[in-house]
């Protein structure tokens, strides 16, 4: 009898106050589809075959699926073990990670361009910082304080994305081996060359601000991480 009565209080408590999602692992997940995405990114950036492209495109589709579903809990929680504001930030940017991939892999298609050493560089340290933010997320639920460490990694990803970005920016722009690519002659293809030649430069620029925008996000969630470590530590 009083088995029964404890149950039933047991499930009008929680109608009434609904047990609390387990928001860490939430997130975790996001990281870990976040982390799986870039790795394949890597990948891409070193072969720029097909069937990597269409990998990150599912990833990316199983990445919106997957923010819905954890916003939508966010949404129901009656309670959360941090501010709701910092989960849902947590989720987006680390979703917005995986969209840079998708959109980069897309502008790549588009500008009919194959990946360069700086593409796959800046590939590798978003790998490096996704990762990061993965492990400093997973000890959210343990081990707060030592969460710190693993932003502060994140940041230096981030850090060397740009230092990447501004050397391809400024390598693309040297006049001396962009007129390398122009022969000399007197019929006027030369003109045609360099117009090519300086369409060509637009087009990597365009790719490398895409993942330089990437990093950006890759920062705010490196932030976040630094602010809920803050709150709860």
């Amino acid at each position: 009898m009083s088995t029964s009565i404890g149950t039933f209080l047991k499930r009008l408590i929680d109608r009434v106050i609904p047990p609390m999602p387990d928001f860490f692992s939430l997130i975790n997940e996001q990281c870990d589809l976040c982390v799986q995405t870039m790795t394949v990114f890597v990948s891409h950036m070193e072969r720029g075959d097909a069937d990597t492209a269409a990998e990150i495109r599912h990833l990316e589709k199983q990445g919106d699926k997957l923010k819905r579903r954890n916003n939508h809990v966010l949404d129901k929680a009656f309670t959360t073990p941090m501010d709701r504001e910092d989960i849902y930030d947590a989720i987006t940017s680390i979703d917005e990670i995986i969209n840079y991939a998708k959109s980069t892999i897309r502008e790549l298609e588009v500008l009919s361009l194959d990946p360069d050493r700086h593409m796959l560089e800046m590939a590798i340290e978003l790998r490096a910082g996704s990762e990061a933010l993965q492990r400093g997320f997973a000890k959210l639920s343990t081990n707060p304080a030592h969460a710190e460490h693993d932003a502060m990694a994140a940041r230096k990803a981030e850090r060397k994305v740009e230092n990447v970005y501004r050397h391809s920016i400024a390598e693309l722009f040297q006049t001396e081996a962009m007129l390398q690519k122009i022969p000399g002659d007197n019929n006027g293809d030369g003109h045609q060359l360099l117009a090519l030649a300086i369409i060509d430069i637009f087009k990597h620029r365009e790719i490398y601000r895409h993942m330089s925008n990437g990093a950006d996000r890759l920062a705010h969630a490196a932030d976040k991480l630094n602010d809920i470590i803050v709150k709860i530590s």
